[in-house]
């Protein structure tokens, strides 16, 4: 669940910071380094961001349907199960990046200019169990709460290429 904490202005810091912060953690790795997943299993940086695209598609889409439309019903789409309709996962990160970054900006320009009461636009959404209302202000939570743990996964991996880097040959 979103953090309720987090304010409007927090929302759209932590929501441009993604993409900055992204690009800076990842400007020193190759592109086999971006693909390769850790020793331990799990997502490579590659697909992290795949996981970040497709949530940023699904709640973003959600997003700009609020503020286009008044009241909408939203039908429940998993960004796991969306992301399988993309080739998010095959592209390479920067330019998947500079697509992730450019969405970001489009998502941005509509949320800026937004009244406080604006933000509390709603919709009914069906399909995930019980039918519930979320505002703009919930979705633009969830997206900026999410993509924290994803960016310190980020981060993580960084390290570990740096340290795979570092080793010496055997």
């Amino acid at each position: 669940m979103p953090d309720p904490s987090l304010t409007r202005l927090q929302v759209l810091i932590l929501l441009a910071e993604t993409p900055q912060r992204l690009a800076a953690l990842t400007t020193d790795l190759s592109p086999e380094a971006l693909q390769t997943k850790p020793t331990s299993g799990g997502w490579s940086a590659n697909d992290v961001l795949a996981h970040l695209r497709s949530c940023a598609d699904v709640w973003g889409n959600c997003i700009r349907t609020i503020i286009a439309q008044d009241h909408p019903t939203l039908r429940a789409v998993n960004p796991r199960t969306w992301i399988k309709k993309t080739d998010y996962d095959t592209l390479d990160f920067q330019t998947s990046l500079a697509a992730f970054d450019a969405q970001r900006a489009e998502l941005l320009a509509a949320l800026k200019p937004l009244a406080r009461e604006d933000w509390l636009r709603s919709a009914t959404v069906k399909g995930a169990g019980k039918v519930l209302e979320r505002t703009i202000l919930t979705y633009g939570r969830w997206l900026a709460r999410h993509e924290q743990p994803h960016l310190k996964q980020i981060e993580r991996l960084v390290k570990q290429a740096a340290r795979a880097s570092a080793a010496p040959d055997r």
